[in-house]
């Protein structure tokens, strides 16, 4: 992203009916190296372990910055639709793709988005993975969807051994195989999930979906399933996690799109939700007439079951969130640095730097949340602190940075004027994707509520959380009077405490973000953080002046020329 060589004005071609000239438009930008143009995630990459990909995300990065963009642009221009029925008139359920969703797929997949923790478990493992989402996301979010629930059906799988050894194998292939057909005839599975159903939304305790025995009850044995859910993510899926209640309480089930004997589940897809965003991705409402399942886990734990996929999929609400706002800065940044008003550049226009250093802010800390989260998911096996950490800090990181993309994407929109309000552009898709990873798996109000939950029934959770926050304690006055703000609201009244949760949550986010920037961060960003975040917090981007303006919007623009 550099400037124009020439800013004379461009004449195409010789028009009787030209009324004018095309002049001081910005170039577009095209096949960009993702990983290449982003100092902060190369950053924090090496930062938590994950120096051994970075061969890999440079590849990746070339890879979503090229191919994988016009893949994304045609995914959403093309929908999928629902075929229910085949010529001679029977019933299929089939949804339908265009081949750019299959591109998109094909290349996660072949990367190891959906398997790359699991096959090489250990330093770095989540945070590279993490990585390569947050590089996916920016061309194209809504293939992520069958990516994460894959990804996040491992572990859960993993509690019933019987079937893991049959599935997993097949679900962890760098193969993706979208032909409609049984699982054992097939390269490589994904992995759907249903939980909502109408009458519930998060409240999965309310579902009335019913599981019955086939013969006998419990861990691996098959069930007959009735019901509906109102949201089946990703229906195309060869298999989906679903909750039934049974005699003795929710259960967690695998249910395939295939019965064991090659005929079609009794599966109905009734119809394909029409999104705000999320286009490419098909959501589905389905009712179930007696479908096939096998129980995972124990009869009655379903919740506790399937809560294992919560944290990997609430992290990639994080990064997916994380990556809109980076796309979103780069937009913004690219069109300030090569467009012209009163004179100058946008670029050099001092409130114009002013909310592009505040946008580039923004997304610094959101990526550096992300990382951290996946780092310890790294480390959580061998301590149990990190294991505590990474629970907690899930839910807090998908809380905010979730809620604060759809305004970050706007203010960057903004920032494009016209021009990045028409379809042509890539902003109208950053904004229509940026509301829904704060909706899917749990609100913003679930999320501070299983914080509150997870202190109550865990002490150490909390004291984990200390111990990351005041890390940083003594880097600057702001943050050691955040910390005191802190501390104040967890040892005052009790009882009014979850009226108050939203408060703890921000604050928390906002602490993390300025620990880990001090931590881990460029100085001159940390402390600009602490300045506008936590001294001076202000509502809109651009309403206070940075520390380090020159520096954010240096960085964003990947000028390896400033110092390290």
């Amino acid at each position: 992203m550099t400037r124009p060589s020439s800013e004379l004005p461009l004449k195409v071609h010789d028009d009787p009916w030209a009324t004018h000239t095309v002049f001081n438009q910005v170039p577009p930008l095209e096949s960009e190296n993702l990983f290449n143009a982003d100092i902060a995630l190369a950053e924090a990459v090496k930062c938590f372990g994950g120096s051994w990909g970075l061969d890999d995300l440079a590849a990746y990065g070339a890879l979503a910055g090229g191919p994988l963009w016009q893949a994304g642009i045609d995914a959403n221009r093309y929908p999928p639709e629902l075929e229910t029925h085949d010529s001679m008139g029977n019933r299929v359920d089939h949804v339908r793709f265009h081949p750019a969703y299959h591109q998109l797929l094909e290349a996660a997949i072949g990367h190891g988005l959906h398997s790359l923790s699991w096959l090489r478990p250990g330093p770095g493992a989540h945070v590279v993975r993490s990585a390569l989402m947050y590089l996916h996301n920016q061309a194209e979010a809504g293939t992520m969807c069958p990516v994460t629930m894959t990804h996040a059906s491992i572990p859960v799988l993993r509690q019933t051994p019987e079937l893991a050894k049959v599935w997993v194998p097949r679900i962890l292939t760098g193969t993706y195989d979208p032909r409609f057909i049984p699982p054992e005839r097939k390269a490589g599975l994904t992995i759907g999930m249903g939980m909502t159903e109408k009458q519930g939304g998060s409240d999965v305790r309310s579902n009335t979906t019913h599981a019955t025995p086939m013969g006998h009850s419990g861990h691996a044995e098959p069930y007959r399933i009735t019901g509906h859910k109102w949201f089946l993510s990703a229906p195309m899926s060869d298999a989906f996690l679903v909750l039934a209640r049974t005699d003795a309480g929710p259960g967690c089930f695998l249910m395939p799109r295939w019965r064991p004997d090659g005929t079609l589940n009794a599966i109905r897809i009734q119809r394909l939700k029409d999104k705000l965003g999320n286009r490419s991705n098909a959501s589905a409402e389905v009712e179930f007439q007696d479908a096939w399942a096998w129980m995972l886990g124990e009869e009655g734990r379903g919740i506790a079951t399937i809560i294992e996929m919560v944290a990997q999929t609430r992290l990639d609400c994080l990064i997916g969130s994380a990556a809109l706002m980076r796309q979103a800065v780069v937009q913004a940044v690219h069109h300030a640095n090569y467009r012209q008003a009163f004179g100058r550049r946008l670029v050099e226009q001092p409130l114009m730097q002013t909310v592009l250093a505040d946008l580039a802010l923004e997304s610094e800390a959101a990526i550096l949340l992300g990382l951290r989260v996946a780092h310890a998911m790294d480390r959580s096996a061998a301590n149990p602190q990190e294991a505590m950490l990474a629970r907690v800090v899930s839910a807090i990181g998908k809380y905010w940075v979730c809620k604060r993309a759809p305004g970050h994407v706007y203010e960057a929109m903004e920032c494009l004027g016209g021009g990045g309000y028409i379809e042509q552009s890539i902003m109208p898709r950053l904004y229509r994707e940026a509301p829904v990873n704060a909706i899917w798996e749990g609100s913003g109000n679930i999320q501070c509520l299983d914080v509150l939950r997870a202190f109550q029934r865990s002490p150490d959770a909390l004291e984990a959380l200390r111990r990351e926050l005041n890390a940083a304690r003594g880097a600057d006055s702001a943050y050691d009077h955040h910390l005191e703000r802190i501390d104040r609201l967890l040892n005052g009244n009790r009882d009014t405490l979850q009226a108050r949760a939203r408060q703890l949550v921000e604050w928390l986010a906002l602490g993390l973000q300025a620990s880990l920037l001090h931590r881990f961060g460029r100085a001159e960003v940390a402390f600009a953080f602490s300045a506008m975040r936590l001294r001076e917090p202000h509502f809109c981007y651009g309403a206070a002046e940075s520390t380090a303006t020159a520096i954010l919007i240096k960085r964003a623009l990947a000028d390896r020329s400033i110092d390290p």
